[in-house]
Formats: structure tokens, sequence, C-alpha cells
């Protein structure tokens, strides 16, 4: 199967070659010679043809890889893992059975069936099944509006953290560049199964299990599949559908690119907090949101490095009960400096600046866990449960994982 490049490249110049005959035809009557004037005119006339069918072909064709079907041979693939090894069918050769499943680290169907997943790997590791896990994901589709059920994105080093963290028992493997495996079995969407017999022919095409929610199911569709195939036996249905987050494919980037553009359009704003405010924002007793916030100043080095951090978390969760809140410990007097620094930032969320140039007012009204340093950051549940403070800057893996991992928010649906 071609790539979603080579496919494009091949329409393009079918195209250019067709409409290049047309051209000349049009443009040479009869048998007359064609001098240099004209030859720089058609020359730069094929170029203008070729940017523009090409560029055109681009925007408004998109690919929609068809799954593999039962009884399709496996195709091959050469993949980068996690551990530093490049795979390919041949490394699973000595496999009686062999389990593909295109999955990845942020969406949440796929988190929730991520034991479900370890334990099938280790049970029938010993029967002679080779189960391989491929991230299919595109790095340019993948925006942060959809990690806000997860501590992290689906990169190859972000691959790299989940799997030593989860200590995954099989081999967990990047196709988010070029995508050619993907292209090549087709998943719907993630976790999709291919459970593969000693021939490498397709017998099974699917989902794990049927009950998302973890506790409520074991993998038994994927289980019942690999058993049958251990037996010999026709899998007895070859083929379910599959419910979780779509494939993020390359091509398919118009959404991200909007959605970013959106959010550098929104308006940035400034106001006034007093120490009664600021007492309130620490209570956090009506949001019922897990609220995060970032005191920091314009002359503060650290608290300028890591504000960007700040803004991805805020935009990977806004969608979730949660609220990103910063708050100026800069003098009244720099206040047009701060609203310019969040305008760069793009700080779209609650943006705060002390009233008062006293600035041991402010420390006090947050209370005895902030001796004055900056940056200061604390984390806090709805009714003033504090989850995190820290007077340095923040490790943004840490905050995203606590903060996806409070009761409040989770990462299932």
């Amino acid at each position: 199967m071609l790539s979603a490049s080579s496919f494009y490249f091949q329409v393009c110049l079918n195209s250019i070659i067709f409409l290049i005959s047309q051209r000349i035809t049009n443009f040479i009557p009869g048998n007359h010679l064609i001098t240099m004037s004209n030859r720089i005119r058609l020359f730069f006339t094929f170029l203008q043809i070729m940017i523009l069918t090409c560029n055109g072909l681009s925007q408004t064709m998109e690919i929609e890889p068809k799954t593999l079907e039962p009884g399709s041979k496996a195709p091959d693939f050469d993949l980068q893992g996690v551990d530093g090894k490049k795979y390919s069918l041949k490394d699973f050769e000595k496999a009686r059975v062999m389990v593909i499943i295109f999955s990845c680290n942020h969406c949440p169907t796929a988190q929730a069936y991520e034991e479900r997943i370890i334990e099938i790997a280790r049970d029938y590791k010993p029967k002679g099944v080779d189960l391989i896990v491929i991230s299919p994901n595109s790095g340019k589709a993948l925006n942060f509006s959809e990690l806000g059920y997860s501590d992290m994105g689906d990169s190859f080093e972000e691959m790299k953290l989940r799997a030593a963290e989860k200590k995954f028992p099989f081999p967990y493997l990047y196709d988010g560049d070029e995508q050619k495996s993907a292209l090549a079995y087709g998943p719907v969407a993630t976790p999709h199964c291919f459970v593969f017999d000693g021939n490498r022919i397709l017998r099974y095409s699917g989902r794990v299990d049927g009950s998302e929610k973890p506790g409520t199911g074991n993998g038994e569709d994927l289980r019942n599949a690999i058993d049958a195939v251990l037996k010999d036996m026709p899998v007895k249905t070859p083929v379910t559908k599959v419910f979780g987050c779509s494939i993020k494919w390359s091509w398919k980037s118009d959404y991200t690119q909007k959605l970013y553009k959106q959010w550098a359009e929104l308006p940035v704003t400034l106001e006034e907090i007093d120490v009664r405010g600021m007492n309130g924002l620490i209570k956090n007793e009506s949001s019922g949101k897990v609220r995060l916030i970032n005191f920091w100043a314009t002359w503060c080095g650290p608290c300028i490095t890591e504000f960007p951090d700040l803004v991805i978390i805020d935009r990977m969760y806004r969608g979730r009960p949660f609220e990103f809140i910063s708050v100026s410990t800069d003098k009244q007097a720099r206040r047009g400096e701060v609203l310019d620094f969040l305008k760069k930032q793009e700080a779209s969320n609650k943006n705060f600046i002390f009233n008062d140039d006293d600035v041991y007012k402010l420390i006090e009204a947050v209370g005895n866990d902030w001796q004055g340093a900056l940056p200061f950051t604390i984390l806090v549940e709805p009714g003033g449960k504090i989850l995190y403070k820290k007077q340095d800057v923040i490790e943004p893996y840490e905050m995203k994982k606590l903060i996806v991992g409070s009761k409040f928010i989770g990462r299932y649906y």
C-alpha cells in the first residue's frame, strides 16, 4: 500500500503529464519551432501548473486506510522500539501466534485497557504468543486538547517513559513519523488488535473486549481469539467493531492548526486581586475544579522559563474540571509589562496582579506554605486540599500526573 506522500506524488505526476500535454497542443500549432523566449514561457507555465496541482491535491485529498481483512498476510514492518532495538516480522518468526495491537499513550480508552494488555502478554508468552504494541499517531495531528485524560502525549520520548513506568512486557514500537505500518494494517481506533497464526495469516481483527472501564472486563474477545488460533480452530467472531480514539493521521492536521489559531486569538486579561480574593483562591470552596496557582514575576528568570509549560498544561486540561491561575507579584507600576508578557504567551487563563505593592501581605495571605521564593506553585482540589506545593520551577510531567490522578479529573471516561 502506498504511503500518503507517495500517493499524492503519483497523482500529482499523472495530472501534470496530462496538463502539460494539453498545454503543448494548445501552445504549439502545427509544426512551428519553439523559440527561446517561448521555451522560457513554457517552462514557467509548466512550473506553475505543477505547484498549483500538487498543492491543491495535498490540501484536499485524504486517504482512508482500509483495515486488513481476515485471511490476509501480515505486512512486514521496520520500526524502532523504546528499548532502542529495531523490529520486523522476522524477530517474531518463532512465535506460534503473533498479536499486534495499535495503541498509544494519550487515549483514555487505550489507558483503560493498558493493564489488560499487559496481563494478556504475560499470560500467553509461555504459550508461544508474541504480543507487540505499535503507536501509530502523528504528532502533527495530535493537539493539546486531546491530552486531557493523560499525563503525556504520543511522542517517542514519552513512549519510553510510559513503557518504563508500566514495565511493559512487550515491544512498544513507534510508527508516528511515516505511519507506514498503520497504513498497511488500517487500525480504526486505539486500541485495535490483530491476531495472526503461525503462517502469519490474520485470524482476528477487533477489540480487546467490550467493557472499557477497568475492572469490568478481562480481555475476553482477544483471549478467545488467541485460544482458538493456538488450537488451530476457527475464531468464532473473526471481526469485531473497535471503540476508542481515532488514529491521528498526519494529513488530518487541519483541526489542530485551526484550534491553535483560535487559542492564539483568545483575549488575554489581567485583573487585580486583594488579600480577601487571594484567600478565596486558596480555599477553592466553590469552583468545583482542581486549581493550579502559580506566583511569578517578570523579573524572575525561572518564572519566565517555566511559564510556557504552565500554558500547555492549561490547554491540556481546560476542558476538564481544571483551571490555571497566574498571580503576578510585580509592582503596580509594571502592570503593562506583565500584560505584555502574558499576551506573548497567549495566556488566556485567569491572570491576576496583587493590588498592593507590599508583597509580604500577599505572602501572608497565601499562608505558611510559601516563604516568599519565586516561582511558587500550588495545586489545590475543590475544598482546599493541597496536592502539591513547590518554591521552584515545576517538573511538568510530575504536575500532569498529579492533575490527571486527581479524583476530580481522572484518566478514563
